[in-house]
């Protein structure tokens, strides 16, 4: 389990309510993040990181998230670029962005939701590209994005390709013309975020912004980092959720300790299995047994709040936004539905039966 810094864990727990609402000082987060060594875990020591591998950022991403949900969302998306940086055969490329993505100057965003799904056969790419005398050009648009800072981000994007060519993975900067942001999505909560729309049009590339040539073979290799650390999310939010519940859960409510410890020792459960399979290397060609993982951790924290609920009594249903419950109630709701949500991923589970009843 990953602890934080004592500066920044403060600082976190102190900005939730404004982060969550909007208030805060978006720009602030990742520079925070950063400074308290955060954002380089898992990053190869020789690329300016900490070191480690995949579940040293899984478990950032979790100490993060019992604090606030948004600022570890707005963590997941910048570091799932970096690591899409480190798994890009672009040298260059890598070398460009890294250092900025390092220090929290610059945002990184994973607009690869809509590739997820693209891969599962949910939907289809939002963005083409067709071939003009200068190179390639792009057309499209990503209707939600986070950690697209004002200040300035650079962005993942799946493209499909107009002239029968494999589908492909580019970065593309705010600042590139034809490149517009919409204002912030009018989200119910973690408003801090950044997350709003990106439309893209006319846009010209050339190979130098090509993360991967190659969708459909790279997308698997990534996903066990992008999901994994999705999940660190809910490890996190369940784990607030749990230990406030424990601190609230006196003698009158103490009906609710075996309840709690049953979601307890599931949440260690699954958050060993999740990190012994990315260590493993084994999601890649088992990508159901991750679905279900995912799943599984999104149940853990609806259970986790509802028992937070229970010891809280009648105070959880004031407005005080130092207490948190409110806070962690509508970040609980958010879990589910972030792409791909609970929903497609069941839906992914039950065609993947299906064909091997039919194969059967």
């Amino acid at each position: 389990m990953s602890r934080l810094p004592d500066r920044l864990r403060d600082w976190l727990q102190a900005q939730a309510p404004a982060i969550n609402d909007g208030r805060a000082d978006d720009e602030a987060l990742l520079p925070a993040l950063a400074a308290g060594g955060l954002i380089g875990a898992g990053v190869p020591k020789e690329q300016g990181g900490a070191g480690g591998d995949v579940r040293d950022a899984v478990e950032a991403i979790a100490a993060v998230a019992e604090h606030s949900l948004a600022a570890a969302f707005v963590f997941w998306g910048h570091r799932a670029f970096i690591e899409y940086l480190l798994q890009s055969p672009n040298d260059a490329l890598r070398a460009r962005l890294l250092p900025s993505l390092l220090d929290g100057c610059h945002g990184g965003a994973t607009g690869l939701s809509n590739a997820m799904k693209f891969l599962c056969g949910i939907e289809s790419l939002q963005i083409e590209a067709r071939r003009i005398p200068e190179g390639r050009q792009l057309d499209g648009q990503l209707p939600w994005v986070t950690n697209l800072r004002k200040s300035g981000f650079t962005f993942a994007a799946a493209v499909s390709d107009a002239d029968g060519g494999p589908p492909f993975i580019v970065a593309l900067d705010s600042a590139r013309k034809g490149v517009e942001r919409s204002a912030d999505l009018d989200l119910i909560a973690m408003r801090g975020s950044n997350t709003a729309a990106i439309r893209i049009h006319a846009v010209r590339i050339d190979d130098g912004d090509v993360i991967t040539p190659d969708a459909r073979a790279w997308l698997p290799r990534v996903r066990p980092s992008f999901l994994g650390m999705q999940c660190g999310m809910s490890i996190g939010l369940a784990r607030a959720a749990l230990a406030a519940a424990q601190a609230r859960c006196n003698s009158s409510r103490s009906v609710i300790q075996d309840a709690l410890d049953d979601v307890s020792g599931t949440l260690q459960q699954l958050t060993t299995a999740l990190l012994s399979g990315l260590a493993d290397g084994i999601y890649v060609a088992d990508a159901a047994s991750l679905f279900h993982i995912r799943i599984a951790l999104a149940e853990q924290v609806q259970r986790a709040v509802q028992l937070e609920l229970q010891a809280s009594g009648g105070r959880a249903y004031l407005v005080d936004p130092l207490f948190g419950f409110a806070r962690r109630l509508q970040e609980s709701a958010f879990v589910p539905v972030i792409t791909p949500s609970v929903t497609q991923l069941q839906g992914e589970l039950q065609r993947q039966a299906a064909a091997c009843a039919r194969a059967a």
